[in-house]
């Protein structure tokens, strides 16, 4: 993934290409239409417009696809700070709804001390911010990590 986004992630037309990628491969993912705006290990900034089909009866962001968002910016941050020799699967979720989300937004997952080297359970912080820098949601997404099968 951190390959694909060095080779492509310098203009427009190759983040459009890799969120593509990206959706081809977890294509519930793509109901969000996300926009990759950052990827190297312990950062990941990922944006989605405000549109109707992923919008709740009030009219603002839906819940449920800031948790898409946030999943989507967690496991591609943890996937591109892991040693190849290990994967991982997301286990659980602990979300805040902090603001009703009125504007298109930009997931961030940032974690600082990525060095892991043995099985075990970590926590991705994924925060969602407004057009406006506000936090409106945060989810704490805990993805357990595993030896690669031989």
């Amino acid at each position: 993934m951190l390959k694909l986004w060095n080779t492509l992630g310098g203009n427009s037309l190759g983040r459009w290409l890799v969120s593509k990628i990206v959706c081809f491969n977890a294509p519930y993912f793509s109901s969000i239409k996300p926009r990759f705006t950052q990827i190297q290990p312990g950062l990941v900034e990922v944006k989605l417009k405000k549109r109707r089909a992923v919008q709740n009866h009030i009219k603002t962001v839906h819940a449920i696809a800031m948790c898409n968002a946030a999943e989507l910016a967690g496991g591609v941050c943890l996937d591109v700070s892991l040693n190849g020799n290990f994967r991982w699967i997301p286990v659980g979720m602990t979300v805040q709804y902090l603001k009703m989300a009125k504007t298109d937004l930009r997931a961030v997952c940032k974690v600082d001390d990525f060095h892991w080297d043995s099985a075990q359970d970590v926590v991705m912080p994924v925060s969602v911010f407004d057009t406006n820098g506000e936090e409106v949601f945060h989810a704490d997404i805990t993805m357990r990590i595993s030896p690669k099968k031989k």
